[in-house]
């Protein structure tokens, strides 16, 4: 599991050595261990870092229990450095060396799948969940006041009467709001130990409605969708559909994100589109969100003396005048940069279109 502390580390580790980052799907969907140890061992033919890849095969064949359905691992064998994240979800298969871990994949993933809190709700309780990246880190629950059901009649059937059917509608309206308040003040409680960054609440609609009726608007607008789903259901159930409707909630809300920042972009305010203008967007500290497409690499410079970034064929940097050094990748440059400031990063399905983005954009802080 990756948690804020590793993420963290994973950031600010520069051992001034080679870095070997695996990234492993092992889904059993798609073949079995053996199929993945061989999938594995073609992937490292090319790197040229014995003693690490000796140390990845090393715990893939006698450490790795293949309860993930993918692997993260990172290796700088030089510094004794050594790191295995087994990942509840599924990621792209792919091998990097370079001077620190390559964490764009964990933008991916942390963006898509960190920090959803869900709420299951009916008359009389709740459930609460919190997962992360796909697993379930902790659940409660709260049961209130037993919302009594009588039937009609059997009484004065005139409304306001002891007895009546209007009164005992009434009970059951006054105890099931009770409970409801009650639901609700222990969901923010929750969700806010838990720092969830979304909301999915599971129930009838009636119900649904009402727990939502029920939270402040802060906390509403982090609900990002609802579904049924029976009071007694298992937490893989939960899992399940909230995994789904979380999914396509969040390829909504790309949608909606990228295409702000085309028509922000287009008229000159909070947001800019291409490697170069993000980069410098990145240097001025007015990013606020990363927005890449998964999969694009682009070469670049770097400043030996302020780390200033840039793709443009330059000797000396134009802020400091020290030398500029050759990078590999100044997209995965730019990830580490954004995530270690504290800003957001989105990264898209590479076959997803969106209208006037290409690969990379920022929306701007100002």
């Amino acid at each position: 599991m990756i948690t804020d502390q590793s993420k963290q580390e994973l950031l600010h580790y520069q051992p001034g050595q080679p870095v070997l980052s695996v990234y492993l799907n092992t889904d059993p969907a798609e073949g079995n261990a053996d199929f993945h140890r061989r999938q594995l061992r073609s992937m490292l033919k090319e790197v040229d870092l014995a003693e690490d890849v000796e140390k990845v095969i090393e715990f893939i064949e006698h450490e790795h229990d293949w309860s993930g359905k993918s692997l993260a691992v990172f290796s700088c064998a030089k510094d004794g450095f050594f790191r295995a994240y087994p990942l509840a979800i599924p990621l792209r298969s792919r091998v990097r060396v370079s001077e620190r871990p390559y964490v764009k994949p964990l933008a991916d993933l942390l963006d898509s799948y960190g920090g959803y809190g869900v709420v299951v709700v009916d008359k009389q309780g709740a459930r609460y969940f919190h997962f992360h990246l796909g697993e379930l880190q902790e659940q409660e629950g709260v049961v209130g006041e037993s919302i009594r059901h009588t039937k009609r009649g059997g009484g004065s059937q005139s409304p306001g009467r002891r007895g009546g059917s209007a009164g005992q509608t009434r009970h059951e309206a006054e105890a099931t709001e009770r409970n409801m308040r009650e639901a609700a003040d222990s969901a923010i409680r929750f969700f806010a130990e838990k720092n969830v960054r979304r909301i999915l609440i599971g129930g009838t609609d009636d119900n649904v409605a009402m727990f939502r009726s029920l939270l402040p608007k802060a906390w509403q607008s982090l609900v990002v969708g609802a579904f049924p789903i029976s009071m007694v259901a298992s937490q893989n159930e939960v899992l399940a559909k909230a995994m789904e409707i979380g999914t396509q909630a969040e390829r909504r809300r790309e949608n909606d994100l990228v295409k702000a920042l085309v028509t922000d972009s287009a008229k000159g305010r909070g947001g800019v589109l291409g490697l170069q203008e993000t980069l410098d967007a990145i240097r001025e500290g007015r990013l606020q969100t990363l927005v890449i497409r998964d999969g694009f690499r682009d070469p670049g410079l770097r400043c030996t003396g302020c780390g200033y970034i840039s793709i443009k064929p330059v000797e000396a940097c134009p802020y400091c005048g020290a030398k500029m050094e050759q990078i590999a990748d100044a997209v995965e440059l730019a990830v580490q940069t954004v995530m270690t400031n504290g800003g957001e990063v989105e990264v898209l399905r590479a076959d997803r279109k969106i209208k006037g983005f290409d690969q990379i954009g920022a929306i701007l802080r100002y």
